[in-house]
């Protein structure tokens, strides 16, 4: 286009120029194709990292919670036996208190 044509209104040269697309030749495309594969695995190599960091985290609150467990079942058998010494002292009073009444 020549600078003496008319443009439509608001339209510059800049904006009226052709952009010709370059030729992609195969060399080109290949290069293109491996930096996309480059990228690819590196994005991967983060999601597995991420994924083992998850999995490591996860393996340590499996743990927390079996020691937990763990703890719970000791504290429930302690109590269960206190609860029986509790109960043969309660009855052993009861034997005491019901001997006492038949002296009086």
């Amino acid at each position: 286009m020549r600078d003496d044509e008319q443009l439509p209104p608001g339209e510059t040269l800049a904006n009226a120029a052709e952009i010709l697309p370059f030729p992609n030749s195969g060399e080109r495309r290949l290069r293109v194709a491996l930096r996309n594969l480059d990228a690819a695995l590196a994005e991967q190599r983060q999601a597995i990292a991420a994924f083992r960091a998850e999995l490591a985290a996860l393996n340590s609150a499996v743990s927390d919670l079996g020691q937990s467990t763990q703890l719970l079942q000791d504290r429930l058998h302690d109590t269960a036996e206190d609860t029986a010494l509790a109960r043969e002292a309660a009855l052993r009073l009861q034997a005491t208190a019901e001997a006492m009444e038949r002296v009086n």
